[in-house]
């Protein structure tokens, strides 16, 4: 009886996410929201309020920012002196491989898929 009401709370632990997931709004209609939370938010942040990320700067508003120029205190001095204007264009270089784009970036994780890459870029975008 305990292991099976177990079972339960734990098919329910896992199915009432992907559920959630499911749903039809903005979230859903926006893979690249989903493909930032699973590949990004383990670093940064897009939030309009708060506190800035300790590992990695706020992306709200990256597009057409300047690299370097947000509150983060983090950013590499290879960053800081690399001149880029994050355009859609160089944020998909960059996030093919960080540290070709810009030796000595503190950026490591890489999006190697094109599709992904563009998705996450056009939501981006929408973060003002």
């Amino acid at each position: 009886m305990i292991r099976a009401s177990l079972f339960a709370a734990m098919t329910l632990t896992v199915a009432l996410p992907a559920a959630a997931s499911a749903q039809s709004g903005p979230a859903a209609a926006a893979p690249g929201a989903t493909l930032f939370a699973a590949k990004c938010q383990i670093c940064h942040s897009v939030a309009a309020k708060g506190a800035p990320t300790l590992l990695a700067p706020n992306l709200r508003g990256v597009v057409g920012r300047k690299a370097a120029s947000g509150a983060f205190a983090g950013y590499s001095p290879a960053l800081r002196a690399s001149g880029l204007t994050w355009t859609p264009e160089t944020l998909g270089t960059f996030l093919t491989a960080p540290g070709k784009l810009v030796p000595g970036t503190r950026m490591v994780v890489m999006v190697a898929d094109a599709k992904q890459r563009a998705d996450i870029i056009s939501w981006l975008a929408t973060q003002r």
